[in-house]
């Protein structure tokens, strides 16, 4: 199960990636066309074109996140500039995060009977507002270049992503710790999909979790299921900065059934599951100064304490798992106990789909910023988010059931026990991180 875990599995991570032109990687694929002999808006991508489905209207109106969209498309028709138009896109973005984390976390009104762990709403209403942006033209006929409107789409998905929110307090007896998630995916074969790990990181964002080591604040950020945002950088983007004012982070993605993993391993290695846009990438995970790319990365997370804690109703692994092809061979095989020295890397712990990407990127970032001795950090797969008995059928099935939701909160609950347990472990028992500035570290 292991790219075959991305099949199940995504994470949430980091070093500096290559890019691939403006608004391939930056929220879909769709380019845009020309129309008697003009570049005109592109068409909503792969992903977008799903959100007319009938369960993704379903989970928008039962979450009364259904008006985000339009209202986010007539400020946009109301914007006289392009720089009107960034602040609108910002603002609205950013208004989409806060208002799914306080739905989570149960602040203000529900909107609807769904559940509030829900972290689908966010992502529907995401696409909804990236569609619409998509198909937007500037006021008076000005012209919006291809690089423009990726930019804009940049801003977007970063606001409403959470990436703009990391704020940590500056009182210094207080941790610092970052988790990623990821958004729902495998949405052709079961379009009513969640993710834990994007549930995780709503429900956990801006709290403070107590570990015996002292009080811990959690800021989160959710990343997309998209080959190319991840050649183009997103991750980087997002935490490079990140990285030297935390105390712990952990990558966090669905994983395999019944249990969860702490990865130890992370391969450099794409094996290709399609993503959201249903597109495919098979090769060397892209990173900046690829002469110096390892092909494992390792994490630093206290996997031995994390196994060993009673944190909830799941059993936790230390996975040490494998595929290489080892020094001098051709054919991939299997490593229960970790990769050989100069073998190449074909799947880390995690597999080899975005799960393990993000876990190779933010441990490559956080061994390339010198804080491999300081800095605990790695991946955790939760279980599989699974629907109750009798409404496992997506033909036929709910959007939701009380035993999809106790699972889901059982997932959180279990991780928010997890993080404390790596952040109050003898390894993590060291001067917190001050703020930005004092840590000094060279450019990756």
């Amino acid at each position: 199960m292991r790219a075959r875990l991305g099949v199940f599995g995504v994470v949430g991570a980091l070093v500096v990636g290559v890019g691939v032109g403006a608004g391939v990687g930056s929220g879909g694929t769709a380019v845009a066309v020309e129309r008697g002999g003009e570049r005109v808006a592109a068409g909503p991508t792969v992903e977008e074109q799903r959100l007319d489905r009938a369960a993704p209207q379903e989970i928008l109106r039962r979450s009364g996140f259904d008006g985000l969209a339009p209202a986010f498309g007539r400020a946009l028709d109301e914007a006289r500039s392009y720089g009107e138009a960034e602040r609108v896109v910002v603002r609205h973005g950013s208004a989409l995060w806060r208002r799914a984390v306080a739905r989570v976390q149960g602040r203000g009104p529900a909107g609807g009977d769904l559940g509030r762990d829900d972290d689908r709403p966010l992502y529907w209403a995401r696409l909804g507002m990236t569609r619409a942006l998509r198909g937007w033209e500037p006021p008076r006929g000005e012209r919006l270049s291809e690089g423009r409107r990726a930019a804009l789409m940049r801003k977007l998905e970063a606001a409403s992503r959470g990436q703009g929110d990391v704020r940590y307090p500056g009182r210094h007896q207080v941790k610092r710790i970052l988790v990623t998630g990821f958004d729902p995916f495998t949405l052709d074969r079961d379009i009513r999909i969640s993710n834990p790990s994007g549930a995780t990181a709503l429900a956990l964002d801006g709290t403070t979790v107590q570990t015996p080591g002292g009080p811990a604040r959690v800021e989160a950020v959710v990343f997309p299921v998209r080959w190319d945002d991840f050649a183009d950088g997103a991750v980087e983007r997002a935490l490079r900065r990140q990285l030297p004012r935390v105390d712990l982070f952990t990558t966090i993605s669905q994983g395999r059934v019944g249990r969860f993993d702490v990865e130890r391993n992370n391969g450099a290695w794409r094996g290709g599951f399609p993503d959201n846009e249903n597109l495919s990438r098979t090769g060397t995970v892209p990173v900046g100064r690829p002469d110096t790319q390892p092909q494992w990365t390792v994490t630093t997370l206290p996997y031995k304490e994390i196994v060993q804690a009673g944190t909830g109703r799941f059993p936790v692994y230390d996975n040490t798992n494998v595929t290489e092809v080892p020094a001098g061979e051709t054919e991939p095989v299997v490593r229960p106990g970790g990769p050989t020295e100069g073998s190449a890397a074909r799947e880390g712990g995690g597999g080899n789909y975005l799960s393990n990407e993000i876990a190779y990127r933010a441990t490559l970032l956080r061994d390339r910023l010198g804080l491999h001795d300081r800095l605990p950090g790695g991946h955790v797969h939760t279980p599989v988010l699974q629907f109750g008995a009798g409404n496992t059928d997506p033909a036929t099935g709910t959007v939701t059931d009380p035993e999809f939701v106790r699972n889901r909160l059982d997932i959180i609950r279990q991780v928010k026990g997890i993080l404390a347990v790596a952040a109050g472990a003898p390894e993590s028992r060291r001067t917190p991180a001050q703020g930005p500035g004092t840590v000094r570290t060279p450019a990756p």
